[in-house]
């Protein structure tokens, strides 16, 4: 359904993503996954659109996205759905309009269509009976499931989930993972999951796909993923500090930054 052909971006001289060819397969639950600052949630607005690459394309069928019209790339949009790292709920709408808001925007059903619907949509994340409160009275677990509900609002094709389950306690965690895997199961839906979870990713995945500083170091099944001999996707599986993924991520000398040499930056006195 999506293909990445030499894809990669750059913000100023730091590489996000290289040069990377990547297959998102129709109809099931690709995890993409890696550390801080592997390039993750980049791929993700990449193949959502959020973001013209520095180079390379993204195939949608025989479609390039990135020559596509904006005018086309909305209409291909209503058939996404997004789920963003931290629910992104407008605060100013209760749950009722939040969940209502595309169907608002892009359809012209009758509002007493548009009810039912949300009502069906809450009732999936079990918080139907909810519509009157407001972001700010939800806690992060049941702002997840709104924004869950928000983003299949239009019954969309493709979802992209960004950090489905982060700042979750275990439990909420476990539900969203499973409605994601649920839903697009039933529904036959891609869906294209960023995160750093290892447990939710490899337990609801059908193809996994590892990043590290911009490349992709490993890909296929979560079991092939389980039983890599790569040291990098052990140490990743099992969070161990030490092994060849550094903690740190600085490109210039630490010496070199403390004595004050040129190319640094100084405090003022």
């Amino acid at each position: 359904m999506i293909r990445g052909e030499q894809l990669s971006k750059y913000f100023g001289d730091v590489a996000a993503l290289n040069a990377t060819d990547i297959h998102i397969r129709s109809g099931k639950i690709t995890a993409i996954m890696g550390g801080s600052g592997s390039g993750k949630t980049t791929l993700l607005r990449l193949l959502a659109g959020l973001e013209q690459p520095t180079g390379g394309h993204v195939w949608y069928g025989d479609e390039d996205l990135c020559a596509m019209s904006v005018r086309r790339l909305y209409e291909l949009r209503e058939s996404m759905g997004m789920l963003f790292q931290y629910s992104a709920l407008l605060n100013s709408m209760n749950v009722y309009d939040n969940v209502a808001f595309p169907l608002h925007e892009h359809t012209q059903l009758d509002e007493s269509v548009i009810r039912t619907m949300v009502a069906m949509k809450l009732e999936q994340v079990g918080l139907r009976g909810f519509e009157h409160l407001m972001p700010s009275e939800l806690s992060g677990g049941m702002a997840k499931r709104v924004a869950f509900a928000r983003a299949m609002a239009m019954d969309p094709r493709i979802v992209f989930f960004d950090e489905p389950t982060s700042g979750l306690d275990p439990i909420s965690a476990g539900v969203i993972a499973t409605l994601i895997q649920d839903t697009s199961r039933k529904n036959r839906m891609t869906s294209i999951v960023v995160t750093h979870d290892v447990h939710a990713g490899l337990a609801i995945a059908d193809h996994v796909i590892l990043l590290w500083q911009g490349d992709i170091i490993a890909e296929g099944p979560p079991d092939a993923i389980r039983q890599s001999d790569d040291a990098r996707v052990q140490q990743f599986l099992h969070g161990r500090p030490d092994g060849p993924i550094p903690f740190s991520r600085s490109t210039t000398s630490y010496i070199d930054d403390l004595t004050h040499k040129p190319g640094t930056i100084r405090l003022q006195s």
